[in-house]
């Protein structure tokens, strides 16, 4: 059911960092395909990962990168997306980092040996009613088009989509991976995205000035509130939040999911909760009856709002 939209639902925005929590979809697939594991070490599906720099093999460390540490900012990559340097021991901080999702992405296209976008079309986007008229991803924009002969995408950022695009999968989220009669990713998968990891909780931030406690409020390339930072927000709530102010929210005990892109609400962007509050708490306040329990029948219902501002 669409309770509220405003703008133009058809209108396509470059949606940056929101990327990751689509892309992240991808390890989903992985993961219920038995392709990868999330405690497995990454160079065991990626031989030439964090290289270059050639520097980042004098760390030791290397060896040491999990999936789940990709996944989780908490690899020790430098943020810019090309190839950067790792300047902490993987698994001993937290720090937001698009070069880190690169390598996860590169990953996924290793195992699979092909195209992610392809991929994603054919396991998600399409099964959801997702057109590529709704939805494009763009080249890699920071590093070579292809690997080992396969396009190169990246989840750092790169897909341009309709707020249309990002109900669908934030529905998907709220409906833990099933979408009508298929179960598109695994129910605990979208569980472990949605919540805060139990290994990454208390880490200590890089730039905590920025991201202030990000590490209790991080899943699986999702943003979440289960520490009850927003306090007039439901703590099953989350999120995907790229710079511009692209989101999807899914809140899964009031039943519903929002989606918005267009123009940002600040300049550049840091994730610093505070701007949040105005767009999600009077949404929260407006919901008057609610689903009984702590959530929704995984079955049925949903409420949407959708904006384009």
């Amino acid at each position: 059911k669409l309770a509220m939209s405003w703008g133009d639902p058809d209108r396509c925005f470059e949606l940056k960092s929101t990327t990751k929590s689509i892309g992240v979809t991808a390890l989903g697939l992985a993961i219920a395909d038995g392709k990868i594991k999330l405690g497995e070490r990454a160079v065991g599906y990626h031989p030439s990962l964090a290289v270059p720099p050639g520097a980042n093999t004098l760390t030791g460390w290397i060896n040491r990168i999990t999936i789940l540490n990709l996944a989780t900012h908490t690899a020790g990559f430098e943020k810019p997306g090309g190839y950067t340097d790792l300047f902490f021991e993987p698994g001993t901080m937290w720090s937001y980092s698009n070069s880190g999702a690169n390598w996860l992405a590169e990953c996924i296209t290793l195992v699979y040996r092909r195209d992610i976008e392809s991929l994603m079309f054919e396991r998600v986007f399409l099964p959801l009613g997702i057109t590529r008229e709704d939805l494009t991803w763009r080249k890699n924009k920071h590093r070579p088009n292809e690997i080992d002969g396969i396009v190169r995408r990246e989840f750092g950022a790169g897909i341009i989509a309709n707020v249309d695009a990002l109900c669908r999968i934030g529905y998907l989220y709220l409906r833990n991976g099933r979408w009508q009669d298929r179960q598109i990713i695994p129910q605990n998968f979208v569980a472990m995205a949605s919540r805060p990891v139990d290994s990454v909780v208390g880490l200590p931030e890089v730039n905590r000035q920025i991201y202030g406690n990000a590490s209790d409020h991080y899943g699986l390339m999702w943003w979440n509130n289960a520490d009850r930072t927003l306090v007039n927000v439901p703590a099953d709530a989350y999120w995907a939040w790229g710079i511009q102010d692209s989101i999807i929210l899914v809140i899964p005990s009031l039943d519903i999911v929002v989606a918005r892109s267009g123009a940002g609400w600040q300049d550049g962007w840091a994730p610093n909760f505070k701007v949040l509050r105005p767009f999600f708490e009077p949404i929260v306040a407006s919901v008057r009856d609610r689903p009984p329990g702590d959530a929704a029948d995984e079955s049925g219902g949903g409420c949407f709002v959708k904006v384009v501002q």
